[in-house]
């Protein structure tokens, strides 16, 4: 439980000064559970430590029969600049309690006090503006000998207070600075001359930055050298920076673990797959393990220095070497040791840290294994810019025991002959045996902040302003009204038939009926009506038209202010509804057909087909009017839009298409597609800074969205921006993994059910579009757009090949997939190029590679493509569409027409059939196989019906003197696009050819 600080009037304490040390008061109040460390325990005290300093011991305290023992021990030591526990010291060192067991007093012999357990408290808190934390320490037994066996059931542990009267730093100190923890995992791969020998202190070394001219340096010593085996476990905990404890268990830091991830995760080296095998390998081999964290707290100027250096300097160096540790008996130094304090570096190697992922805007934590090398002063000076070793010449700065290293400096005295031996054996060995360190550097706060979801929101209105708004729509008032006249009439007969089952049907032969006559049959009406509860179901069948007129028409939906208004508008509605009832009436008496208007002969899903056509057809001022016509029949079609913008953005203008997207973006702030499509033609218009807004305001707002990251990353590498381009890549790579591991147990649970289910991981992202009429997922082939069908067919890089187990799919080729539909062709370029360094060319690399030269008009590039992508599956059908495409556009139209006749002879259909019915039809035309081109055009209708499919069957009935089948044949092509020229010649042939022809007799 932490207490938080405050002052009265909300002022803040200034930072302790260097004359002012501030004293830190510890309590341990009491033990509970002492029983389960040992039964048998009776008297203990506690004895408090920090910094290697006793501070004190509490009373013997009896232990009670429930485990507990009540101590209320209080000590504190002081925080201090320049005392022995400054700031440093306190981020970094626990603070150590040891549970002593007291034994009974013998005669003439002392009372026997033997450590029991240990624990330890985190005072981080204290820097955090906290100034009274209680905790509960867990307490871990020390064993009596090397081969007792602990208590790892055991629940014991001390409740202890921590206070101090004074803020150790503000709130604002705090949030100005930064807290750097690293953790020094270990060495994998170490030279075979590295052995477990107790004279010998692995050791290694990197220093911080802090305000000014200093530096901090930390330390990480005591690694422990492993031989082969089992590898290390995760999660394991992390270890405090102090020396070995009475309890094992109690070096842990609470809560703070060693968790690993995926390589390819990391930030250092060794990420690649041919990396994979070696680090598993050498992660159960020989190794040195340390497993600590150290810490250390940047004030602002430290902080500031940080960033300084990281963009001066990618590269930060981390020193490792095998330090020898001189034996001494009876205060003699031996033979070895006179003299050579300076001479106990051997294996002094090297790491280069790449640091500048921190000025990554949000990045917190680098994590990943860097190999190390040789330690070259040239070497180092390049790549650090430090001139200096902090093993070899500034020893004096680390603090470290006498015994452990000597400040002498090396120029005093030449290395002895065995050890330079040793020295230029290490230096050859760390690159012969591969060894690196695994690291993990993070910040508490990261030293570029991520823009917020916020911003970015606020940021993308500033780029797209305001449009004025979309005239209301009528359809709506239109309809509700037309409602209000069908339910009138409805009513109206329903009362009618009530009518003539109670007094007959009236004959005109009968005669005019009186007027008394009239109201007796109306009270009688009205009566049984009333009586028999149709009168009120006839109201309740009324009220929802009229509500809904209420809302569309007066578009009132808002409750009234005043009853003179509530009374005006009532007034207003009954006339009003009075009058439309008349309306329907009379329609109804009269015997006018009041069935309403037809709705339009085609559907948005429709004129999207004609439009694909003409592009087909390179007629793109046609193409236009239908992409228009789309946009004209529901201005709020998100999709619409967007599809007009794709088009623009490969035919027409970008900035037209700029327009779309904006559009598109206005009817939805948080479509995904829509930000993506923003940012895509901001780049091409080299609007970098409004693309890369849109690009991480995707992200943010879809963060499992695989190709939002990818498309981000290739944003950044055109920015030669590569450390943010790789940290996307990654993060796309580590979601896609994701997504492939539940489709596989998926996969493996639908089997164990019996079940066949086809593979999801052939299915592309969802990426929203947010139209209810999404046109089919059909890309033409001959166009650019055509090729792009093939892909989707084949979604994945090497997805489409058959065979019983698909290769793995990339981000890249599902990034390529989407970049074809919208016809973002740089971007096309920019992740094949990835995809080809992924592990080769696949498929799917040479089925888009082939859509970018046919839309550059590099037919032989082209060829070569579609063949090689033959080769590697000669049995897709869409490979043969996008080679029959490209022949038909060569005018080759004989090769045209066999890898047409290939596709459709395919048990499975090519994604763009509908293009391959079209073009094949069209060849039987010219060819004058009329009957052939009949049976493929009405194929084409079967499966999707278009003015250009029924005049093909049109032409084909007309060549072949069917005249009344290319009558209708052609009146349906003329219901669904009556401005065709073509349609309109044929027709009045067919009309010569019928009036040319002799009456019968």
């Amino acid at each position: 439980m932490e207490v938080p600080a405050g002052l009265p009037g909300g002022k803040e304490p200034a930072l302790p000064s260097v004359s002012q040390p501030i004293p830190v008061h510890i309590t341990v109040v009491n033990a509970q559970d002492l029983k389960t460390l040992k039964s048998s325990v009776l008297v203990t005290l506690v004895r408090v430590e920090y910094n290697g300093a006793v501070l004190g011991d509490s009373s013997k305290t009896h232990v009670l029969p429930d485990g507990t023992a009540e101590y209320d021990f209080s000590t504190s030591f002081e925080c201090s600049p320049d005392g022995p526990n400054p700031l440093d010291v306190l981020v970094q060192k626990p603070l150590l309690l040891t549970v002593l067991e007291v034994g009974p007093k013998e005669r003439k012999k002392p009372e026997k006090i033997t450590p029991l357990a240990q624990a330890v408290v985190d005072l981080l808190p204290l820097l955090q503006g906290v100034r009274s934390l209680k905790v509960f320490a867990p307490l871990y037994a020390v064993p009596a000998s090397p081969s007792e066996m602990l208590h790892p059931e055991a629940t014991g542990g001390l409740e202890v207070i921590v206070s101090t009267k004074e803020l150790l730093l503000s709130a604002t100190q705090f949030s100005s600075g930064n807290l750097l923890s690293i953790t020094l995992e270990a060495a994998y791969s170490v030279p075979t001359a590295f052995t477990c020998d107790t004279q010998q202190n692995y050791m290694a070394c990197l220093q911080i930055p802090a305000a000014g001219e200093k530096e901090l340096p930390l330390l990480f010593k005591n690694g422990i050298l492993k031989a082969d085996g089992e590898k290390e476990p995760l999660p394991r905990p992390k270890n405090w920076p102090i020396g070995p404890l009475l309890a094992p268990g109690a070096l842990n830091i609470p809560d703070s673990f060693i968790v690993g991830g995926p390589y390819e995760d990391e930030d250092g080296e060794l990420t690649k797959s041919e990396d994979r095998e070696f680090r598993i390998q050498a992660e159960s081999r020989k190794r040195i393990v340390w497993d600590t964290e150290r810490r250390c707290f940047l004030d602002a100027a430290a902080v500031a220095v940080l960033q300084k250096r990281i963009a001066e300097c990618r590269y930060w160096p981390v020193e490792v070497c095998r330090m020898y540790i001189p034996s001494a008996g009876k205060g003699k130094i031996t033979k070895i040791d006179k003299g050579d304090e300076d001479k106990q570096i051997a294996f002094h190697g090297v790491a280069y840290v790449n640091m500048v992922h921190l000025l990554c805007p949000g990045v917190k934590q680098i994590r990943g294994a860097f190999r190390v090398f040789t330690y070259e002063d040239s070497e180092v000076f390049e790549k650090t810019k430090i001139q200096h070793s902090i093993f070899r010449d500034r020893r004096s700065q680390l603090s470290l025991a006498r015994e452990v290293l000597r400040s002498s400096p090396v120029s005093k005295a030449a290395p002895s002959k065995a050890q330079k031996e040793e020295k230029d054996l290490g230096t050859t060995q760390y690159n012969e045996a591969g060894t690196f360190l695994v690291m993990e550097i993070k910040l508490d706060r990261p030293l570029v902040p991520k823009r917020l979801r916020e911003e970015l929101v606020r940021r993308i209105k500033e780029l797209i302003p305001p449009r004025p708004a979309l005239p209301p729509r009528t359809e709506g008032a239109r309809k509700v009204v037309e409602d209000y006249h069908k339910r009138v009439t409805s009513i109206a007969v329903d009362i009618l038939r009530e009518y003539h089952e109670l007094f007959g049907k009236q004959l005109p032969d009968q005669g005019t009926m009186d007027h008394e006559t009239l109201e007796e049959q109306k009270r009688q009406l009205n009566y049984e009506l009333n009586t028999s509860g149709k009168y009120f179901a006839f109201k309740e069948q009324l009220k929802y038209s009229v509500v809904k007129i209420v809302r569309e028409k007066y578009l009132k939906t808002t409750a009234f202010e005043t009853k003179e208004q509530l009374q005006e508008f009532l007034s207003e509605l009954y006339v009003y509804l009075v009058d439309h009832m008349h309306i329907a009436l009379n329609k109804l008496l009269s015997g006018e057909d009041v069935s309403p208007a037809p709705p339009p002969c085609t559907t948005r899903k429709q004129l999207w087909l004609f439009a694909r056509e003409a592009e087909a057809n390179k007629d793109f001022k046609l193409a236009s009017l239908f992409y228009k016509q789309r946009i004209a029949r529901d201005q709020r079609s998100i999709q619409s839009w967007l599809d007009y913008g794709t088009f623009c953005l490969l035919y027409e203008d970008a900035t037209k298409a700029q327009e779309c997207f904006q559009q598109a973006l206005c009817l939805d702030r948080q479509h995904i597609q829509s930000l993506l499509l923003c940012g895509i033609v901001a780049v091409k218009l080299q609007h970098y800074e409004e693309a890369e807004i849109f690009f991480e305001d995707a992200c943010c707002l879809e963060p499992s969205s695989i190709i939002a990251w990818t498309l981000s990353g290739l944003f950044y590498e055109l920015q030669n921006n590569d450390i943010q381009a790789g940290r996307n890549f990654r993060e796309a790579k580590k979601l896609l993994r994701a997504q492939l591991e539940e489709e596989r147990r998926i996969l493996e649970a639908a089997e164990g059910e019996g079940k066949k289910p086809s593979s999801p991981s052939t299915e592309p992202e969802k990426i929203p579009d947010g139209s209810p009429d999404k046109p089919p997922e059909v890309m033409e082939c001959v166009t650019p757009k055509e090729e792009a069908a093939a892909l989707q067919e084949a979604p994945e890089a090497p997805c489409p090949a058959p065979g019983p187990q698909p290769p793995p799919c990339t981000i890249f080729m599902k990034t390529v997939e989407f970049l074809m539909k919208v016809n973002a062709v740089q971007f096309v370029h920019k992740a094949l190029a990835h995809e080809l360094l992924q592990g080769g060319p696949t498929f799917a690399y040479y089925l888009a590679l082939a859509w970018t030269h046919l839309l550059e008009e590099d037919f032989p590039r082209c060829e070569e493509c579609l063949c090689e992508a033959i080769r590697i599956n000669p049995m897709n059908p869409n490979v043969w569409a996008q080679k029959g495409h490209l022949c038909y556009l060569q005018k080759d139209f004989d090769k045209a027409k066999d890898c047409y006749e290939r596709v459709i002879s395919f048990v499975e259909d090519a994604v763009d059939i509908h293009f391959v019915y079209l073009r094949l039809g069209s060849i039987y035309l010219e060819e004058k196989e009329y009957g052939r081109a009949k049976q493929i055009f009405l194929l084409a209708c079967d499966n999707s019906a278009s003015c250009l499919t029924w005049l093909g069957v049109g032409i084909a009935c007309y060549r072949l003197e069917e005249m009344l089948e290319a009558e209708d044949a052609l009146s349906e092509a003329n219901a669904l696009n009556n401005t065709n020229a073509e349609v309109w010649g044929y027709l009045a042939l067919i009309c010569l050819q019928v009036s040319a022809q002799p009456l019968p007799a």
